[in-house]
C-alpha cells in the first residue's frame, strides 16, 4: 500500500508540473538551436551557453537531458518533425500522387534554398556529426520519418514495395540535400525537377519486355 501511495503522489506531482516542464524543454530546444545557428560550424556550444540563452539553470537542463548530445539529438528530431508537418501540408495541396511526390521533393530541397534555414540546418548537422545520428552520419534517421509520407503516393503509382521504395528515395533526396548544405549551394529549379522526375521514374511501372522469339535451328 505504501508503494502505491508513493507512486500516486509522485504521478500527481508530475501531472501538476508537466506544463512547466514542457515549457522548459521548449525553451532549451529553441535556445540550443539559436546558439548553434549563431556559432555555425566554427565551435560547438556548451551547456552553459544554452542555459544562459534559455534563461534557465543547469538543474533545469539536466532534469530533461542527460547530456548536451541528448539535446542535439532532440533538436534534430524536433526539426525533422517540423519538416514532416510542412511536407504533409504541401502534399495535401495535390490530389494526384505524382504531384504529391513532386511537392515532397521540393519541400525537402527547399531547406537549402533559404539562406537562414540552410545555415541553421547545417549547424545542427555539424553538431550532430559526432553522435552517429541524422544526415551528418547518414540520412537514415532523418529520412525515415519523412519516407512514411511517400508510402501512399508510391502505392498509388504502382510500386511493388512502397515502403522500400520510399526509404530508398528518402535516403537519396535527403543525402542530396546534405550535399547542397555542405557546399553552401541552392538547388536550381531544373535540378529539383530532375530529382523529382528521377524519384517518380523509380516507382512507375515499366513496360513489359516483349518475349524474344527463339532462333530456329537449321
Amino acid at each position: 500500500m505504501e508503494n502505491d501511495v508513493a507512486g500516486r503522489i509522485a504521478q500527481q506531482t508530475w501531472a501538476r508540473r508537466a506544463p512547466e516542464y514542457a515549457s522548459e524543454v521548449r525553451r532549451l530546444l529553441d535556445a540550443g538551436l539559436e546558439v548553434m545557428r549563431k556559432r555555425g560550424t566554427t565551435s560547438r556550444p556548451r551547456v552553459a551557453d544554452i542555459v544562459t540563452a534559455a534563461g534557465l539553470s543547469n538543474d533545469a537542463f539536466y532534469r530533461h537531458f542527460a547530456s548536451k548530445d541528448a539535446l542535439v539529438g532532440a533538436i534534430l528530431e524536433d526539426g525533422t518533425e517540423r519538416l514532416g508537418s510542412y511536407l504533409a501540408h504541401q502534399m495535401a495541396k495535390e490530389s494526384r500522387p505524382e504531384g504529391q511526390v513532386r511537392r515532397w521533393v521540393e519541400g525537402v530541397l527547399s531547406q537549402a534554398a533559404d539562406k537562414d534555414v540552410a545555415a541553421t540546418t547545417l549547424a545542427v548537422l555539424w553538431n550532430a556529426g559526432t553522435l552517429g545520428i541524422g544526415m551528418a552520419a547518414g540520412p537514415a534517421s532523418a529520412g525515415g520519418p519523412l519516407a512514411v509520407l511517400l508510402h501512399e503516393p508510391f502505392a498509388q503509382l504502382g510500386s511493388a514495395d512502397p515502403e522500400l521504395d520510399a526509404s530508398l528515395v528518402a535516403h537519396a533526396v535527403v543525402s542530396k540535400l546534405a550535399d547542397y548544405l555542405w557546399r553552401h549551394e541552392r538547388p536550381k529549379r531544373a535540378e529539383v525537377e530532375h530529382i523529382a522526375e528521377f524519384c517518380l521514374g523509380a516507382v512507375r511501372p515499366r513496360p513489359a519486355r516483349a518475349a524474344s522469339t527463339p532462333r530456329s535451328r537449321r
